[in-house]
């Protein structure tokens, strides 16, 4: 896949949102947040975004969790000439997997993010400069309590539904647990009950490189002198993790031993992007560092390592049989960051609970990503399973 293809603009569909707006909203300033690490923390700004209609009972509205590098951002356009769409707006929208015409559907950015939710790369209102990493370390957990925090301050008492898919997921189970009366279905797609120790070996190796970086100065880089923080970590940590978010035969479909901008080998040790995957990952790298800050990666790859619905709880059973929630598990075949077998252990715990639950293991060749690309699939599950879920 070429460069220029992959930044090519996409037009807005007839089923998009249309233009959105991002907002705020400031919790826990009188009662501060206690973290699971046993912080207390306040102010807490939060970035949100809707798309539809509250209604007049307030029990339409939908709560999306976003994964690992995501934001509020989910859907529509904030202006018409934005290259680019919300992260899921193929799922969000008028007629859509996250039909808008019928929900009201919220997505805001996770504490210790860098896209308008307080995190390291915020002011400390005690220092006058950027937490880095005096921010407190953060669970699932504590990410979960400031959006529930947030959905309270929306005067919405129960929600119809949370949503989401990786660290996404973690986050809806967590609500499960956390907040077993304040929701009424449940929708974990792509996740599981705990990363695998291959995923946290991923987050340890993507954190040494950032650490390893020269310009990471402890954490302090915001007052670089040169406005440069680690760049090149960053992007050695984002292409890392961009490989597990593939499949094998996705990689072989779009690149396999082809080479970029040439025919024969160069023979020269330097060159670091010979073949088509090099420079897709290269690229993968430059763009990320762009808009995701260092310490927000440090943070949340850290709260996904700590997340263990066995341990904390006793079991998954436990863990999940608190909530009467109807629960929809999805996984993809070709998903080995998240294997079927996870879903599956989240099923039989929750038939063991005896809890409303359906499983579907989708077929993709995506790996991981699915539930990014194929969301015409992944809507003619949700689509009805909401509609079941609305009329009970």
């Amino acid at each position: 896949m070429s460069q220029e293809l992959i930044s090519e603009r996409v037009p807005a569909p007839e089923s998009s949102v249309g233009l959105v707006e991002k907002h705020f909203a400031t919790l826990f300033a009188e009662q501060p947040l206690r973290t699971d690490g046993g912080a207390e923390f306040g102010p807490v700004e939060v970035a949100y975004e809707t798309y539809g209609t509250l209604n007049e009972a307030r029990d339409n509205a939908v709560f999306v969790c976003h994964a690992l590098t995501g934001d509020s951002h989910a859907a529509g356009r904030y202006e018409d000439e934005d290259r680019k769409p919300g992260w899921w707006d193929g799922f969000i929208g008028p007629g859509k997997g996250l039909d808008t015409d019928r929900y009201f559907v919220i997505c805001a950015n996770v504490l210790g993010g860098c896209q308008g939710t307080t995190g390291p790369g915020s002011l400390n209102p005690k220092t006058e400069q950027p937490f880095a990493l005096d921010f407190p370390v953060i669970t699932v957990g504590d990410i979960v309590t400031v959006h529930q925090g947030l959905v309270r301050h929306l005067g919405i008492e129960k929600l119809l539904a949370v949503v989401g898919g990786s660290l996404g997921g973690f986050q809806v189970l967590e609500w499960a647990t956390r907040f077993p009366d304040a929701i009424r279905s449940v929708l974990a797609i792509a996740t599981g009950p705990h990363l695998s120790a291959q995923g946290i070996a991923f987050n340890a190796v993507g954190r040494r490189a950032i650490f390893s970086d020269p310009s990471f100065a402890k954490g302090r880089y915001y007052a670089n002198g040169d406005g440069l923080g680690p760049e090149l970590g960053l992007a050695i940590a984002r292409m890392l993790a961009h490989i597990t978010y593939l499949s094998e035969d996705s990689i072989e479909m779009k690149f396999g031993r082809r080479l970029q901008d040439r025919d024969e080998f160069a023979y020269e040790i330097g060159r670091e992007t010979e073949f088509q995957i090099e420079s897709y990952l290269h690229y993968q790298g430059s763009r990320f560092v762009q808009r995701f800050d260092a310490n927000s990666y440090l943070l949340l790859t850290k709260a996904m390592d700590y997340f263990h619905l066995e341990e904390s709880h006793g079991s998954i059973a436990k863990a999940l049989g608190r909530t009467d929630a109807r629960f929809l598990v999805v996984s993809y075949d070709t998903d080995w960051l998240f294997p079927p077998s996870q879903s599956r252990d989240i099923t039989a715990a929750l038939i063991e609970a005896r809890r409303d639950v359906s499983y579907v293991d989708l077929p993709s060749p995506y790996g991981h990503d699915s539930f990014l690309i194929e969301v015409d699939q992944l809507s003619s599950i949700v689509g009805p399973f909401l509609e079941r879920t609305s009329a009970t």
